[in-house]
């Protein structure tokens, strides 16, 4: 993974997270922000799938959990995502559709096991970091990302997984931070920083949390986590017991930050799997923006694990960096190798 970690691409994609987390540092989720229509056909584009739920039922099945209905589900989102990405990406770039469509289908969760996880939260922040790459969303973007578009994202995968009773995808149980999520643990921290009367010790107090989640992503976490789990909050979420325990949300803010860099450089986990499974050479060069670009093919996701190659090989061999060729938009730093 020490490839990937000096890639480009590892580059990209941890300053959009970082960007973000600057973004909305100190901001409630009423804020007053600017919502572009970029962000207007992203919403709507979530609203979409929010509608199939509806349509979709769950089956009656012998298993309480992992309700095969969502598969049909997924297949509709399968057939429709490029038509559903060209909504939000404007002709001129129709180009990267098929490629930023990968992320938005694996985004929402694995339907043959029917189960979620923080790799599928990272294939919708890359499906992001992707339209901003291409220009689709813009720095002044950066709020609405967070509070209009993730957050709708959560609303949409929350209802995925209590209709369809989805199982954690890659989850390290109690010892993990959460079952399902990580990145609103780090943005809504970072809003919490400098707040005047809450501090980490108070997320765990139910009357807290009760009033205030609808201003704060991170205690939005919290309510969905005591509505699906039951017992001691100490007992099912150790570790975000022990966060509690921090002095103060910057701090909380820069160890979450830590802990998702050092998950996203381990070998072998899910979320890398996700966002570097690039197993195949694609088509050596597509028109983007009126520039000449190399454009790899829709990555062999999931797969990393069943390759012939290890995942520093097939890292080497497919470069991740061919994934994010479209310039930066972002002020996000290069990095160097060594």
């Amino acid at each position: 993974m020490g490839k990937w970690k000096r890639s480009q691409a590892y580059a990209d994609y941890i300053g959009f997270i970082l960007t973000l987390n600057e973004g909305v540092k100190g901001k409630k989720l009423t804020f007053d922000y600017k919502i572009s229509e970029a962000i207007e056909k992203l919403v709507a584009l979530l609203n979409t799938l929010d509608r199939w739920i509806d349509e979709t039922p769950p089956v009656d099945q012998p298993s309480r959990f992992g309700n095969k209905a969502y598969r049909t589900w997924y297949a509709k989102l399968d057939q429709e995502a490029e038509n559903l990405v060209a909504t939000v990406v404007p002709a001129h770039l129709a180009a990267a559709v098929p490629e930023v469509a990968v992320y938005l289908k694996e985004a929402v969760g694995n339907s043959t096991r029917i189960d979620y996880g923080t790799g599928h939260e990272a294939a919708f922040a890359a499906f992001l970091c992707c339209l901003c790459k291409i220009g689709v969303l813009r720095v002044d973007d950066q709020v609405a990302i967070v509070f209009k578009v993730f957050d709708r994202y959560l609303e949409v995968m929350r209802k995925l997984q209590k209709t369809y009773r989805m199982e954690p995808a890659g989850s390290q149980g109690v010892w993990g931070l959460d079952d399902f999520q990580f990145l609103p643990f780090i943005w809504g921290s970072s809003q919490l920083i400098d707040h005047p009367h809450l501090e980490p010790r108070h997320f765990v107090d139910e009357k807290a949390v009760s009033e205030n989640h609808k201003d704060y992503m991170f205690l939005q976490c919290i309510l969905f986590i005591t509505e699906m789990k039951t017992g001691p909050f100490a007992e099912h979420s150790n570790q975000l017991w022990n966060i509690s325990a921090v002095p103060s949300w910057s701090k909380v803010n820069q160890g979450l930050i830590r802990m998702y860099k050092a998950e996203t450089t381990q070998p072998g986990l899910y979320w890398a799997q996700e966002v570097t499974g690039f197993c195949r050479p694609g088509p050596e060069l597509a028109s983007v923006a009126g520039r000449k670009t190399p454009f790899a093919a829709p990555p062999v996701l999931r797969l990393l694990h069943l390759c012939s190659f290890s995942p520093a090989q097939c890292l080497e061999k497919f470069p991740v960096i061919q994934h994010f060729k479209f310039g930066s938009l972002l002020p996000i730093h290069p990095v160097t190798s060594g």
